[in-house]
């Protein structure tokens, strides 16, 4: 599986550079874990990093790599409390975005997240999303992030703003 989402994304990333202009983009999110990772984490925060290229008026795609911290909980057993770590991620992959109109867009973003903390071995990662721009340069982003990963999965729903230098 991981060889065929590295040459996935080896693919996507050649036919992204063939374009010249693009846009960088920065991005921060705050987010809620949900499912399993609700059962062991209380909050999550995430950075993103991506250069989307031009590759028609209403679609760009191109790559993408960021951070996701979620915080451990306390879980109490009856007998004792177990502290839970924290969970990190560096997401990996290609990203795309449809401009449905100048204020609204759709998008994904498609790749392997490596874990960082002890016992984690990351896994693919996948992030449909909604923009709504504010500005020119400011987009406040809906996204669901999960995590597949041994069977299970790591998901998080998020709030926050990507901001786009030229």
């Amino acid at each position: 599986m991981k060889k065929i989402t590295l040459f996935t994304l080896a693919v996507f990333f050649g036919l992204s550079f063939a374009q010249a202009q693009g846009d960088f983009k920065a991005g921060i999110h705050a987010g809620l874990p949900i499912g399993d990772a609700g059962d062991l984490a209380t909050f999550s925060i995430a950075v993103d990093l991506g250069y989307l290229f031009d590759l028609s008026d209403q679609f760009q795609a191109g790559p993408t790599v960021g951070y996701s911290h979620s915080f451990g909980d306390n879980i109490d057993t009856g007998i004792g409390t177990i502290e839970i770590d924290d969970i990190q991620f560096i997401p990996i992959g290609g990203a795309g975005r449809f401009h449905v109109s100048d204020e609204f867009s759709l998008g994904l973003d498609l790749g392997y997240a490596l874990g960082v903390n002890d016992g984690n071995d990351g896994g693919f990662y996948y992030s449909p999303r909604a923009a709504y721009s504010l500005s020119d340069k400011v987009d406040l982003v809906l996204a669901y992030r999960g995590i597949s990963e041994n069977g299970g999965s790591w998901d998080i729903i998020s709030i926050g703003l990507e901001f786009g230098f030229d």
